[in-house]
């Protein structure tokens, strides 16, 4: 299924006004997780209250540790800090990388805004080596975008 086929699929799970929020984000990662081979752990973190944090929210893929991840920790950490879309396209090049499993190859992180303001992001775990290019770039953030409506 191509990015262009999903993205009113998110649309329709974003405004169906029948589901809490956290139900429409669930639905958004089983979405992306069943549809595109190469998203194995797809999930949403948010800024935790005031704390200099991220909570984990609906994700769907092996469970993780990684519940709370201070700004600046990890790639989800370094985004909260910095505003801008990380592509990791091998995570064992990088530093800064908390480790979810010893299977994820690489991982993108892209943020959510509303009133200009990064309250979360949409991270993506793939156990495929280097499988991210700026298609998906694109269509994550048309995700985010359409989350932001919601949130």
């Amino acid at each position: 299924m191509t990015f262009e086929s999903l993205k009113p699929q998110v649309e329709n799970i974003v405004f169906n006004s029948s589901l809490e929020v956290n139900d429409r984000l669930l639905k958004i990662c089983e979405l992306l997780e069943t549809n595109i081979p190469h998203y194995n752990w797809v999930g949403f973190y948010f800024r935790n209250g005031n704390k200099e944090e991220l909570k984990l929210g609906p994700y769907v893929g092996e469970p993780t540790d990684h519940t709370i991840i201070p700004f600046g920790k990890g790639i989800c950490g370094q985004v909260a800090v910095s505003n801008q879309n990380f592509v990791v396209p091998d995570v064992a090049a990088q530093d800064n990388y908390i480790a979810c499993s010893i299977t994820v190859k690489a991982e993108i992180v892209i943020p959510i805004f509303v009133n200009g303001k990064n309250i979360g992001q949409i991270d993506i775990d793939s156990n495929t080596p280097d499988p991210f290019t700026e298609n998906d770039e694109r269509f994550l953030e048309f995700v985010c975008t359409k989350v932001s409506e919601i949130l």
